[in-house]
């Protein structure tokens, strides 16, 4: 763009900002616009999925270490069953119209009601993932002990990391909506 243009130029350009650094600005800027309740809950959101993930990988480890059978019976438990159940739970809210727009309605709800924003909605969460990782490792110390075997644990977890996953992936479908915008931004 030449210097005696009429066009308008970008505001990061005209603050003295190089060309190459603008774009990475912008980003940052763009970043910096939502409220400080926003950016805490779209945090807590992406910590649950990576908390809800860590778990589930040290309870597989530790069926792999306790449970009987071999390992194949063991990976298809914990690993290939599963797998389809977190594929499908994760997929379908994000592909079918009706189930996407109910849990973005029920993401937003839980925005607006504080979910992330306290440190007692923060504990709360903490403490339900506890309370499915203790019941899950309960679950191998019983199978490893002659009980039944926990596939179905396994499935109803990672289809519940599959569910937490969609709404963590709606948050950022939600903040791009105007009326949303609207209401998160500074």
């Amino acid at each position: 763009m030449r210097e005696d243009s009429d066009a308008p130029r970008p505001i990061i350009a005209r603050e003295g900002l190089p060309p190459p650094y603008a774009r990475h600005a912008a980003r940052y800027i763009g970043l910096m616009a939502h409220s400080p309740a926003w950016r805490n809950f779209k945090r807590t959101e992406d910590l649950t999925v990576a908390t809800a993930v860590l778990i589930y990988a040290g309870a597989v480890l530790h069926a792999f270490d306790r449970l009987p059978g071999g390992p194949g019976l063991i990976a298809e438990r914990t690993l290939i069953w599963p797998g389809i159940f977190l594929s499908l739970s994760l997929s379908a809210p994000l592909a079918v119209g009706v189930l996407r727009r109910t849990l973005a309605r029920y993401v937003w709800m839980s925005f607006q009601a504080g979910f992330g924003q306290s440190a007692r909605s923060i504990l709360s969460g903490v403490a339900l993932l506890a309370g499915a990782a203790a019941f899950m490792y309960w679950q191998i110390a019983s199978a490893a002990n002659g009980g039944r075997y926990p596939a179905g644990v396994f499935s109803g977890y990672a289809a519940g990391i599959g569910i937490l996953a969609a709404q963590a992936a709606l948050v950022r479908v939600l903040e791009r909506h105007p009326d949303v915008r609207k209401q998160i931004e500074v």
